[in-house]
């Protein structure tokens, strides 16, 4: 218990960051090591099979317990997901303009389904949307997840009784507890995570795929640092960078070594309360913007589709590159609805160009060697948005109702650190 005790009282990103770095050495060091990797895969594992369940019960437990109505808070943090996702698609086909990328083209990677046309994606959004809910969750289909999460909220605010709800907040509770309990092993996850990319494939990645991945990191840093505080900005009508720097540090850094945004719900669920936002808003708009909320998965199917163009010597007008900028939206949106998420609507956004179909699985394949890097950029990205337009939306309402700010934004209000 004392060794326990011990382990939990060093920060978690102080643990993570030895995890990584024993994970390198190791990489580097010993190639053939069979338990190590092993820790990773039981890491991932446990987040992907818990982190649907507690998508559906926090929307669940919230919608029931909530008020008659979300006011306009709630329709203001979905415009703000909605805009600053086409904003980062279209900082991304703009860059991706500036500089031109074309791939080493290897293996073709495969997939069961692979949306192929913009009315195809459109179809399986709706499709999984209707999905069975039992096979939602059990598939990790979360734009099925949260369609009956809200179905099942509102019919349960309307017919359950106190104990009901009351039960359904324990769960929720529950839940999110044992979430928090896995990330806690995640500098032990991160280090089999780590071991198994590094002894595979060395660092090759970065000599091979460097420009790419710069390409895609420098967009996702430019929407996370520029793009995203000048939307808070707009609203707020203050310094948005005390917001987005805490929204870094308390969701960014955890989002990107545990590489999924639904499961570090919980994480953003407790900044949210630091940072005094209402839970009844929150409750609701951190599970959706786990969902809708994909600015990094719009910046890599922009930037991939349009390096596929230029590999195959195609030559993409700018309004074309704008639709792709739309489509690269939408489709972001509904990503976590299809089978392998953003990297499988590449071969789609490749079709408005009339890329080859087994071409552009090839760049499919590319993006699972580099989303080591780019996987986990993407989901920090995501992950501290979902924090940063809950609290903006709030603190919009609070400036409108003459509440004092935090501190942190030049107001009066304490709150947690």
């Amino acid at each position: 218990m004392k060794l326990i005790q011990k382990y939990n009282s060093v920060s978690l990103i102080l643990r993570i960051a030895c995890g990584l770095a024993v994970g390198i050495l190791l990489g580097l060091l010993f190639k053939g090591l069979s338990v190590v990797p092993l820790l990773g895969s039981i890491f991932v594992g446990a987040l992907k099979a818990v982190a649907p369940v507690l998508v559906f019960v926090l929307v669940v437990s919230a919608l029931a317990q909530g008020s008659n109505k979300l006011d306009s808070r709630f329709t203001l943090v979905i415009a703000l997901y909605m805009v600053s996702t086409l904003l980062a698609s279209l900082f991304a086909v703009v860059m991706s303009f500036v500089f031109p990328q074309t791939l080493i083209l290897t293996e073709t990677a495969t997939a069961d389904t692979v949306p192929t046309g913009v009315g195809e994606v459109l179809r399986n959004l709706f499709l999984n949307m209707v999905s069975n809910p039992v096979r939602s969750i059990a598939e990790g289909n979360y734009i099925g997840i949260l369609f009956w999460a809200v179905i099942f909220g509102l019919a349960s605010k309307k017919l359950a009784g106190e104990g009901t709800k009351k039960m359904m907040a324990d769960l929720a509770e529950i839940v999110s507890a044992v979430v928090r309990w896995i990330i806690n092993l995640a500098p032990f996850g991160i280090m089999g995570l780590v071991y198994e990319n590094v002894a595979t494939n060395g660092l090759a990645i970065f000599a091979d795929y460097g420009k790419l991945l710069l390409l895609l990191v420098g967009c996702m840093l430019a929407v996370a640092l520029i793009i995203d505080p000048l939307i808070a900005a707009l609203v707020l009508r203050r310094n948005p960078y005390p917001l987005v720097f805490r929204c870094l540090k308390g969701s960014g850094v955890t989002a990107f070594f545990t590489r999924s945004s639904a499961a570090n719900i919980p994480v953003n669920m407790e900044l949210c309360e630091n940072l005094g936002l209402d839970r009844e808003m929150y409750a609701v708009s951190i599970p959706l913007g786990a969902t809708i909320n994909m600015d990094g998965a719009a910046v890599t199917i922009a930037v991939m589709a349009l390096a596929a163009a230029n590999t195959v010597g195609i030559s993409v007008s700018l309004p074309t590159a704008m639709i792709l900028a739309i489509i690269a939206t939408l489709a972001a949106c509904g990503a976590s609805g299809v089978a392998g998420g953003s990297l499988l609507l590449i071969p789609m956004a490749c079709s408005l160009f009339g890329v080859d179909a087994d071409v552009a699985m090839q760049v499919v394949a590319v993006g699972f060697i580099i989303g080591v890097v780019q996987d986990s950029v993407e989901t920090a990205l995501n992950s501290s948005g979902d924090v940063m337009f809950a609290a903006t939306a709030e603190y919009a309402k609070w400036i409108k109702d003459g509440k004092p700010l935090p501190k942190f934004l030049g107001g009066t209000m304490e709150i947690k650190v």
